[in-house]
């Protein structure tokens, strides 16, 4: 043989393997942090990129590992008990897993691990429907803010909130984890949470992108919505929240939108969501969302949640068949990288495991007072006066207060102070007779309503207590030694299934002889009766409403709840809260009543993508009200309500004078002075709705809110100017042809009000 060419090919061979060992050495050294994230990305293998685009895995999802169902359980399952799930981790590039969980009224977790003697409570935070009634973003961005610290301080990188889908019907089962039914107001207050959440250095995850406004069928119902209604009323507070929020992820929802799984849909997860509105984070999957993960990573969905094998494996399939380009994988793939980069469990951050609780307590307490909501006080029967003591507390529910909602929207809380408990801190005496009797009944009914067990037991509702009624003769005897009659009416719902018409939205047959029996009463005897709502949603008021002297709306306020109440109810606190919602007269007034599944049961929830049997309602959903939801349509069309959007009553009164408008930019500035004419401290939401010129291009609702701002506590006699700003692009309406968004040329009528259906002045300008 040649020596020279024998040397030659061993030369060859020696500079192949030296230059292979090198480059194996080059990827050995490719650490994310130290790397740049696109050297990262290049140094991964196809299986790797796939591995990091799946979920780690949920513990007790069921399955078997033949079946390509089973969760990828992990040692990452345990990093944080309790959490919604992880991300995987890629050790030998540098990348750890991250935690997220949940949810929208505070972060929930375990609160016991094993082997462990101590305990990890969450706060419970008031539900986000009362939130948005307080109309105060600051206050909203505290909360967000004393959340935040709790994700921080239990080592989660990204809480799977806020949620803010719109509330579409009041029966929804999630409405209480949602605003409202207005997107401006829904943006605004998801907007001020992120903040607040994010302030600590912790990711969110707004949710459910988008039309998730039911629970029956959520995995298989297609949304059938028009365009503009999609834009102007279901996309619009996903706008605000992104672009003033600018939250690390969005989740995509469970639905189909208009035939495609939102998941799935490139539409809304490129078009939308990253193109139009410059959102640069991660969009992760809803639990088990969607059903072809190919479709999904196209989309722009880079996180599959929780996770499982097969879904690997079809990314892999897909890429290597050509169904899938290999660049919309990297392109998940580094949007993952970059959110595990910012994570707090990426930087090392030494997390304590003990949050100030004591100091969130009091953020609960104070913001849940401020957007609990006064329905009616006739003849000051509040504030309670001061020779008020003693107090006969009716309803099961002023005894076993709901502090939040269930499902991924509850929280592991170390207490909840009932209505009683927080009033007696108070100072106020409990009639012992009637809280007896009710202790007892509670005991009969707790027993008998034992929840099954079962791993989705948690995440239902438990059975409601049936109520009790005290007889003519007991309640005369009480409103005889009682100074005060309080009734309680309670309800709670969840993920997985939507409410109920009867003993639900509809008090039940009792509820409504004990609001009566006790009003009248408590009347003959000369007293007052003050009807408290412990709900997380829209009930029927319009038929009882005429009995009881005053009603409070307390919604679900969280585990300071009881005393939250009683510092409304003794004055301390002065309601402001306002209406994020409308409190229709009927059920059957609401503008999706047809076109909404009423009393559907489906047993156990299933937590798999469903075929269409196309069923109305349930397989399908039209839309057929468009724009017109909620007040929208009510005031449009002069229908009557019980209680209308933005509205609620103080202890203070509030007069407004000196309206103006001029030009600010493109824009608009609107201007009122508010002054305090009444007796007592108190604070007053301005909210300016805009009407639109006669014969618009398309249907316009009749007046729409375009900002709102609260004041400062006002004394008795002082005032303050209120300033609020209007951009040109908030007057346009979507033009679905055109594709684009534009403002019709005319008469513009910007009314200054307290409520939508109490407008205090009226200002005009023309485009």
């Amino acid at each position: 043989m040649n020596t020279k060419l024998l040397l030659t090919a061993c030369v060859a061979v020696f500079c192949a393997v030296l230059a292979q060992a090198c480059a194996g050495g080059a990827n050995k050294a490719v650490k994310l942090g130290e790397s740049s994230i696109d050297e990262v990305v290049a140094a991964m293998t196809l299986e790797e990129k796939a591995r990091l685009l799946v979920g780690a895995g949920m513990a007790g999802a069921g399955g078997d590992a033949s079946d390509g169902k089973a969760p990828a359980v992990g040692e990452t399952l345990s990093l944080v008990p309790g959490a919604a799930g992880t991300t995987a981790p890629i050790p030998r590039l540098g990348i750890p897993a991250i935690v997220l969980a949940d949810g929208p009224a505070g972060l929930r977790i375990a609160p016991r691990r094993e082997g462990d003697g101590a305990t990890y409570f969450g706060t419970a935070f008031p539900v986000a429907t009362l939130l948005a009634s307080t109309w105060n973003c600051a206050l909203d961005e505290e909360v967000g803010k004393a959340i935040g610290n709790e994700v921080l301080e239990y080592g989660v990188d990204v809480l799977l909130a806020p949620a803010l889908n719109i509330h579409r019907h009041p029966l929804c089962g999630r409405n209480f984890e949602y605003y409202s039914e207005d997107p401006l107001l829904s943006g605004k207050t998801a907007a001020a949470v992120v903040r607040g959440v994010q302030g600590n250095g912790v990711g969110t995850s707004v949710k459910h992108f988008a039309a998730n406004n039911q629970e029956t069928n959520r995995m298989g119902n297609d949304a059938r919505v028009s365009p503009r209604a999609l834009r102007e009323i279901y996309l619009k507070g996903f706008e605000i929240a992104v672009k003033e929020g600018e939250p690390w992820t969005v989740m995509s929802s469970y639905n189909r939108v208009n035939g495609v799984y939102a998941s799935e849909s490139r539409e809304l997860l490129t078009d939308i969501l990253r193109s139009d509105w410059g959102f640069d984070g991660a969009v992760m999957t809803d639990w088990f969302g969607g059903a072809d993960v190919a479709k999904q990573v196209h989309a722009g969905n880079d996180l599959m949640m929780p996770g499982r094998p097969d879904q690997e494996k079809a990314i892999i399939d897909a890429v290597k068949s050509g169904a899938l380009d290999v660049k919309d994988v990297d392109a998940s793939v580094r949007r993952v990288l970059e959110l595990v980069v910012r994570s707090p469990r990426f930087k090392g951050y030494k997390y304590s495991n003990r949050p100030d609780l004591a100091a969130h307590a009091k953020v609960t307490r104070e913001s849940a007072a401020e957007g609990m909501v006064l329905l009616k006080n006739d003849g000051g029967a509040l504030p309670l006066a001061a020779g008020v003591k003693s107090v006969a507390a009716f309803g099961t529910t002023s005894y076993d207060f709901i502090s939040g909602g269930t499902g991924s929207g509850d929280v592991n809380e170390a207490y909840t102070v009932s209505l009683v408990d927080g009033l007696e801190n108070a100072g106020y005496t409990l009639d012992a007779a009637l809280k007896a009797r009710y202790e007892e009944h509670l005991r009969a009914e707790n027993e008998k309503n034992k929840p099954e067990a079962g791993p989705m037991a948690a995440f239902m509702p438990k059975a409601r207590a049936a109520e009790f009624v005290p007889d003519r003769a007991f309640l005369d005897a009480l409103a005889k030694r009682a100074d005060v009659a309080l009734v309680t009416i309670g309800r709670n719902s969840g993920e997985f299934q939507d409410r109920l018409v009867a003993g639900d939205f509809d008090l039940a047959v009792e509820e409504a002889a004990l609001v009566k029996d006790v009003s009248e009463a408590f009347r003959r005897a000369g007293k007052k009766t003050v009807v408290i709502l412990n709900i997380g949603g829209v009930v029927e008021t319009a038929s009882w409403k005429r009995h009881p002297d005053a009603i409070l709306l307390a919604w679900q306020a969280g585990q300071e709840g009881g005393n939250s109440v009683a510092d409304v109810l003794g004055g301390a606190v002065s309601p402001s809260g306002k209406l994020p919602m409308t409190f229709p007269v009927r059920l059957e007034d609401v503008p999706s009543h047809k076109n909404f599944p009423l009393d559907y049961a489906p047993g156990a929830p299933d937590l798999s993508p469903q075929p269409s049997q196309n069923r109305p309602n349930i397989d399908f959903t039209d839309y057929a009200e468009d724009v017109f939801v909620g007040y929208r349509h009510y005031d449009t069309h002069g229908k009557e309500v019980s209680y209308p959007f933005g509205y609620g009553l103080s202890y203070a009164k509030f007069d407004y004078s000196e309206p103006s408008l001029s030009r600010d930019g493109d824009g608009y500035a609107v201007g009122v002075t508010v002054k305090n004419s009444g007796a007592a401290a108190g604070k007053e939401v301005v909210q300016l709705y805009v009407g639109a010129p006669p014969n618009p291009a398309r249907p316009k609702p009749a007046k729409e809110l375009k900002g709102f701002a609260k004041t400062r506590l006002l004394q008795p006699g002082e005032g303050e100017r209120v300033t609020i700003k209007v951009a040109a692009g908030d007057l346009a309406s979507f033009d679905a042809d055109a594709g684009k968004w534009v403002v019709d040329a005319g008469g513009y009528k910007f009314h200054l009000a307290s409520s939508s259906r109490d407008i205090r002045a009226t200002l005009t300008a023309t485009r």
